[in-house]
């Protein structure tokens, strides 16, 4: 579907400003759910995942946007989202699924009903294995921060928010893309898209020669090119704006869940934030572990530089420069700060 681009706002388009719509609670803003967590003095923490789930996604939908085959029931999309106490910056880092870490012991296995002891797993396993209570408590403990607010999307819940858009979001290239297995055939330039495309293009990891992290690349672009679209008329509209946070945000319960409340909250805090003040980036990674038994291929973080990284963001500051962290065994997966800025599509 090609959609026609939309005649450009009066007014900037920031990108950040959408992305507080969509991700966190601004911190002061409103008082927080009864969860007994404090108003954050560093900043706000929200973790946010995307779940492999086909639920309610009709045949005929897995079938056009090839969203056939089997689901892991696991989290694709792991981003660490911080907003800082003076809501003067956002920093999101992206967590490799792959990435090898310990679930700790005692937790019951939603799956089986067992009590599992402690065992290495990918990150991704942790909401398979204990939902979203499991999968905060392991960010927690892989990067030494707390997590005040957790978002969950599905494939459906993907669709649905983005069709919310009118007009559809731009996906941009620079090279040709194809992924034999999402069907994603772009040429070089801009193309605008709906729900289902969308969802195509942010699952690719096989188009590039990048393996996952190319497909993190392209999640966090489509991130910024959705919240800079929010500009085009939503978020002056109070009633397309509280569907668009109501569509996204669900009405599953899930652990430190931020409401549509929430939300809509931070649209109006960080309205005016410009998109340089907004920074993506991947934890940094030194290269692949040797094969676990019972886990597979896993990614070894640099330990050393992504302590830093959320050691920066625990203190309230912004993300190292490329230059601060080792350089990575794995080229495409080398560490590098990107404004959001630079990620909008022409």
């Amino acid at each position: 579907m090609k959609f026609p681009r939309p005649r450009p706002t009066r007014r900037p388009l920031l990108a950040a400003t959408a992305l507080a719509a969509l991700t966190a609670l601004a911190p002061g803003a409103l008082a927080l759910a009864p969860t007994g967590l404090p108003a954050p003095e560093k900043g706000l923490n929200l973790l946010v995942v995307g779940i492999d789930s086909r639920k309610n996604v009709t045949p005929e939908e897995k079938e056009r946007f090839h969203l056939g085959g089997h689901e892991c029931d696991c989290t694709d999309v792991m981003m660490l989202v911080h907003v800082s106490a003076a809501n003067d910056r956002v920093e999101i880092v992206s967590m490799p699924r792959d990435s090898l870490t310990t679930l700790p012991a005692g937790h019951v296995d939603r799956r089986t009903g067992q009590t599992h002891p402690a065992h290495p797993a990918k990150i991704n396993n942790a909401w398979a294995e204990g939902g979203s209570s499991l999968a905060v408590e392991t960010v927690e403990s892989r990067t030494g921060l707390p997590v005040h607010r957790y978002l969950e999307i599905d494939f459906r819940r993907f669709m649905d928010t983005v069709d919310r858009v009118d007009g559809g979001v731009p996906i941009c290239t620079e090279q040709p893309l194809k992924d034999p297995s999402t069907a994603i055939d772009l040429q070089p330039g801009t193309k605008w898209v709906a729900g289902g495309e969308a969802l195509q293009y942010v699952r690719s990891r096989k188009a590039d020669g990048k393996m996952d992290f190319g497909r993190i690349q392209k999640q966090q672009q489509f991130v910024v090119n959705t919240l800079r679209r929010l500009h085009d008329g939503i978020l002056d509209d109070p009633a397309a704006l509280k569907a668009f946070a109501a569509t996204l945000r669900g009405t599953a319960a899930v652990e430190r869940g931020i409401s549509t409340a929430e939300l809509l909250t931070l649209a109006a805090h960080l309205r005016d934030l410009p998109p340089e003040r907004m920074e993506f980036a991947t934890v940094p990674v030194r290269g692949f572990n040797p094969d676990i038994e019972g886990v597979g291929s896993t990614l070894a973080w640099d330990e050393e530089g992504a302590a830093e990284v959320f050691g920066r963001l625990a203190e309230d500051r912004p993300l190292p420069a490329a230059a601060a962290v080792a350089p990575s065994e794995i080229p495409v997966g080398a560490y590098k700060p990107s404004k959001g800025s630079s990620l909008i599509c022409p």
